[in-house]
């Protein structure tokens, strides 16, 4: 299974700011190309992504985004850091969860998008642009 849409042509964010699940404000710096994944609550794929082991999307960084936080007792078991940042969705114009896009900050560019179905769909999806 593979995403459906072309990746589309726009800039990448070279910074975020959020919070954490415990209600800390957090920002940073993307330095590396970095997959961005995109979650809400009551989503299969979301729950599958949450709870891969690190490594399971290849050598690259890993940010979970959501709007809103959660409840749902995997969100705080996650194996990636997740923040919640309703702005760095909308600055990186994603609009609807289970999503990920992957950037590449040093080039201010989106090299990959698409929507999330399981782990190794992403990680497939990915591959060619973290070689």
């Amino acid at each position: 299974m593979r995403s459906f849409d072309a990746t589309r042509d726009r800039r990448a964010p070279r910074q975020y700011r959020g919070m954490t699940l415990q209600g800390e404000v957090v920002q940073g710096d993307f330095v590396s190309p970095t997959l961005i994944v995109a979650v809400k609550e009551d989503c299969l794929g979301c729950r599958s992504v949450m709870q891969s082991p690190e490594g399971a999307f290849g050598d690259v960084e890993i940010l979970i985004v959501a709007a809103r936080p959660s409840a749902e007792a995997f969100w705080r078991t996650c194996a990636h850091r997740v923040v919640v940042s309703e702005s760095l969705l909308r600055e990186l114009d994603v609009r609807w969860p289970p999503f990920f896009v992957l950037i590449d900050p040093a080039n201010e560019t989106v090299l990959c998008e698409g929507v999330v179905f399981a782990p190794e769909q992403v990680r497939d999806e990915i591959a060619p642009f973290v070689m």
